[in-house]
C-alpha cells in the first residue's frame, strides 16, 4: 500500500518531491557536541500550480514509516529542524530541543487529557455488535457519539455497552460479559455530521462513566481495537490534566519529565491552553477544494496566566513556541474572536492555509502529519509550501517516524 504517490495534472502523473540538488554543511549541537548535517534547501524549486486544490497537498507516504508503537522513551524521538530564515533542514533529536531556543524563549502547551472515549457493545433488540466514540456531552446532557455497526441505527434504539476490557472482541456475535454490568444508550437523533445524540442511563459525569466503560481511542492504523497498558501512558502528555479529548495532542507526547527540566534549566519559560480535540481528527478532507472545506468545531481556552506569559515573552523581543498545532489553533482563535490576546474560551473551526498571516505564535513544534491533510496545511502556512515539502520529502528519505508515536519537527 502506497498512501497519495502522485499528483495527476491532465494525462500526465508528476510525484511531488522532485530531486534537488544540495549541498552539505555542518552545524555542532550546543546540547550532544554532535555534528548535524545541515542541508540548504532550493528555494522555489516547487511551487504550487494551486495551493486550494487537495491533489497540490498529496505524497508518497511508504506505510512502514506509519508509527504503531512510541519510540522506547519519549523522548527518543528524532526532530528535524526546519530553518525559514536560512532555508535549511537540520536532523537532531527532540532531547535537543532546548538548544534550538533561547533564553526567554516561551513554550505554549495544550493540557487536554484523552478520554478513553471507545465504546464497545451490541444492539440490544438484534444483538448486532456495535461499537462507538463519545464525541462529548452536550448542553441538555445528552452525548453525542459515533456508530459503527452493520444495518441503519433508528431514532429510540438502545445500544448495551459493556466494559471494553470485560469483553472478547475475537467473539462473532455480541461482546461477551464477564461482569454482567452494562450500560444502555438509547439513541434520539442522528444530527448532520453523521454523529448521533443519545441518553445515558447512567447519571455520573462522562469521565467517570467512560473510565469504568471504555478504552482510549487509538486511531485505527495502530493495528489495535483496544489500548494497552503501554498506551494508557504514552498516549497521554505528561502534563495532561484537562479530560475531554478523543485524540491526543501529538506533539506533546514528546516532551518527558527531563526534557521539560531541561528547557528550564535552559531559562525557557512555559505556559498553557486547552483545545479538546475532537472527531474532526479521524476525519479527511473529503472536497477537492480546500475552501470548500468546513473544520469539525472544537472547544478551546486561552488562560488569563498564559496571556500574561505571552505579553511578557513579546514584551522582551522573544520567541513564542506551539507545541502542536492544537496550540497555533487555540491561540491564533483567542486572537481573532477578541482582536487581541486576552482571555477567551468559545468552539473554534479556524482553517490555517497559507497567506494566513499568524499573530500570536513565532515558531511551532509538531509531528509528520497525514497527506492532504488540513494539518499539512496549517503547517505550510507557516513555513511555506516549497520548504515543508522538501522538510517531507527529507523526513521520508531519512525513515523518520509518522503520526501520533511518530517523530518530531521544529519550524523556527
Amino acid at each position: 500500500m502506497v498512501i497519495s504517490s502522485q499528483v495527476t495534472y491532465g494525462n500526465r502523473r508528476r510525484a511531488l518531491f522532485p530531486c534537488v540538488r544540495e549541498d552539505e554543511c555542518e552545524s555542532r549541537s550546543e546540547v550532544t557536541g554532535v555534528v548535524r548535517a545541515i542541508s540548504p534547501v532550493q528555494k522555489f524549486a516547487m511551487s504550487p500550480s494551486d495551493p486550494d486544490q487537495l491533489s497540490t497537498w498529496q505524497f508518497e507516504l511508504p506505510p512502514e514509516l506509519i508509527a504503531s508503537r512510541p519510540a522506547a522513551r519519549r523522548d527518543d524521538s528524532r526532530l528535524l529542524v526546519v530553518d525559514r530564515e536560512q532555508g535549511t533542514i537540520q536532523h537532531a533529536n527532540i532531547r535537543e530541543l532546548p538548544a534550538f531556543m533561547d533564553p526567554g524563549d516561551l513554550l505554549i502547551f495544550n493540557n487536554t487529557k484523552v478520554l478513553p472515549a471507545r465504546l464497545f457493545g451490541f444492539r440490544t433488540a438484534t444483538n448486532g455488535r456495535w461499537e462507538g466514540l463519545f464525541v462529548e456531552q452536550s448542553a441538555l446532557g445528552q452525548w453525542i457519539i459515533l456508530c459503527d455497526t452493520r444495518g441503519r441505527l433508528q431514532p429510540g434504539e438502545t445500544i448495551t455497552v459493556v466494559r471494553a476490557y470485560d469483553q472478547q472482541l475475537e467473539t462473532a456475535g455480541p461482546p461477551h460479559m464477564q461482569s454482567g454490568r452494562t450500560l444502555l444508550l438509547t439513541l434520539q437523533h442522528k444530527r448532520d455530521d453523521g454523529s448521533w445524540e443519545a441518553m445515558v442511563s447512567d447519571l455520573r459525569p462522562p469521565f467517570e462513566i467512560l473510565t469504568e466503560y471504555g478504552s482510549l481511542p487509538l486511531p485505527p492504523y495502530m493495528g489495535r481495537k483496544l489500548a494497552d497498558a503501554d498506551d494508557q501512558i504514552r498516549y497521554q502528555t505528561a502534563y495532561a490534566s484537562q479530560p475531554g479529548a478523543v485524540a491526543a495532542p501529538t506533539a506533546g507526547l514528546h516532551f518527558s519529565p527531563e526534557l521539560l527540566q531541561k528547557c528550564r534549566d535552559r531559562g525557557l519559560s512555559s505556559a498553557e491552553v486547552t483545545l479538546h480535540v475532537g472527531i474532526g481528527t479521524f476525519r479527511p478532507v473529503t472536497t477537492e477544494r480546500l475552501s470548500e472545506h468546513r473544520m469539525h468545531d472544537e472547544w478551546c481556552r486561552l488562560p488569563s496566566d498564559t496571556c500574561d506569559a505571552l505579553a511578557a515573552t513579546k514584551s522582551t523581543g522573544h520567541q513564542v513556541l506551539a507545541v502542536g498545532t492544537t496550540t497555533v489553533r487555540t491561540l491564533e482563535s483567542a486572537y481573532a474572536a477578541c482582536g487581541r490576546t486576552e482571555p477567551w474560551d468559545g468552539r473554534t473551526q479556524l482553517f490555517i492555509r497559507p497567506g494566513y498571516q499568524f499573530q500570536v505564535i513565532d515558531r511551532l513544534l509538531t509531528n509528520f502529519h497525514l497527506p492532504g491533510s488540513t494539518l499539512v496545511v496549517l503547517v505550510a502556512a507557516l513555513a511555506g509550501y516549497e520548504l515543508t515539502m522538501e522538510a517531507y520529502r527529507k523526513a521520508i528519505e531519512a525513515r523518520y517516524r509518522f503520526y501520533s508515536y511518530g517523530d518530531a519537527m521544529l519550524i523556527r
